[in-house]
């Protein structure tokens, strides 16, 4: 490993996700003469939440109107098909149900159809039964939303082709190096990898799964831990791919913070069907067995932890038993496609979420950006993070001047 001391930079992002990698490209784009350099501990792009998730383009429907997440997801949503189509990324704007299997959903769904509609969505339409039928054959529900917008796409392809046109304009990396410390001096930031050291005049850190352990270098009184969620997949076997011609999801539960098993097509091929939310004991913890000895402690010491597990404890030893019992999960599924079967699905890949969750045990819903003047903390991106990451990038530029 090459050894770097003290060099200087106008401008380090740290995290090559797609929020990072949209900063750092389009900084480039902004401001062609100043030194950029993109620090990231893996030896790619995109390894955790960017590459880890099911690469759906949002629509925006779900988020509070007037929100980071409603405005950056509208905004970020077209940006996102621009770029696609101008630089060649696989998508697919296929459209989604959000489907009620029972009474009671009826009035969330109308809920969610407001929200749609306040944040600027156009074609969203209430379906009937024998409407989902024609739209999903194999789905089961009394009434659902059609959502036109929802598409699919190959997010990490979209972080190669960012990472490809930042450094046509000249932009650095360093991939394969930790950061270890950053200080904030009067003038400029240092910020210590396992490689060497950099300084530069601003620093905007995306470190996603990390992001409260870089933000605690530098904000004494960072009063948010990032709980990891572990969220598993199965994929169906390809000759039971027909069950699903697309995006089926349920109505989420308010009083939940995650949306609940969904089938998902995605756009190299095949469908699948998740996920659980399950606590993980290692922030990249992509096993059941995976476990890291840090992490579980800044878990498990954090009071806003046990606060949630108090509110949602039942809930997480349900999520438990369909991570470890595959019958479990059919159960599950079935309530949206009742054709399923065990014997359908193997087992797919999982993705860790990045959950913000304060000290009282409130957790973080939307996005959360902190501006210290030189340093800007990316606290708190998760879902539609992805779909919004061109906006976002241009939301943190905006904060940088």
């Amino acid at each position: 490993m090459n050894i770097v001391n003290s060099v200087k930079y106008d401008y380090i992002i740290i995290g090559a996700g797609l929020v990072g990698l949209s900063v750092a490209y389009q900084l480039k784009l902004k401001k062609r003469s100043a030194k950029v350099l993109v620090i990231e501990k893996e030896s790619t792009v995109a390894q955790h939440q960017s590459g880890h998730n099911s690469g759906v383009i949002h629509s925006g429907i779900y988020y509070k109107p007037g929100s980071l997440k409603a405005q950056n997801c509208i905004a970020g949503y077209k940006s996102l098909l621009e770029f696609a189509k101008e630089y060649g990324v696989p998508f697919d704007i296929c459209g989604k149900i959000i489907v009620a299997t029972k009474e009671q959903e009826i009035d969330r769904l109308h809920s969610i159809y407001e929200r749609g509609i306040a944040n600027g969505l156009t074609g969203v339409k209430y379906i009937s039964k024998e409407e989902i039928k024609e739209i999903e054959p194999h789905c089961a529900g009394i009434k659902a939303l059609h959502v036109p917008q929802t598409g699919i796409i190959d997010y990490p392809a979209m972080a190669l082709t960012l990472l490809d046109l930042y450094h046509k304009l000249d932009g650095e990396s360093r991939f394969g190096e930790s950061v270890i410390k950053v200080e904030s001096k009067s003038d400029t930031n240092e910020v210590v990898t396992t490689a060497g050291s950099y300084t530069t005049k601003k620093l905007v850190s995306c470190a996603g799964l990390f992001s409260d352990r870089i933000a605690n270098y530098t904000e004494t009184e960072n009063d948010l831990r990032i709980i990891p969620f572990r969220g598993e997949y199965y994929e169906l076997k390809k000759e039971k791919q027909y069950l699903v011609k697309n995006l089926i999801y349920p109505v989420p539960d308010p009083n939940l913070p995650f949306l609940g098993v969904h089938f998902t097509r995605m756009i190299g091929g095949g469908v699948e069907a998740g996920p659980n939310a399950v606590l993980a004991f290692k922030r990249e913890g992509y096993k059941f067995s995976d476990f890291n000895a840090r992490d579980s402690w800044e878990t498990l010491s954090w009071p806003g932890f046990w606060k949630v597990m108090g509110k949602y404890g039942k809930t997480s030893i349900g999520e438990i038993h369909r991570s470890l019992s595959k019958s479990a999960f059919t159960k599950a599924l079935q309530v949206l496609v009742p054709e399923i079967t065990e014997a359908d699905m193997v087992k797919g890949g999982a993705g860790v979420r990045a959950q913000a969750c304060h000290r009282d045990g409130s957790l973080v819903d939307d996005f959360k950006i902190l501006n210290k003047g030189s340093i800007i903390h990316v606290l708190n991106s998760p879902s539609p993070a992805a779909t919004s990451s061109l906006a976002i990038g241009r939301y943190i530029l905006n904060e940088i001047d």
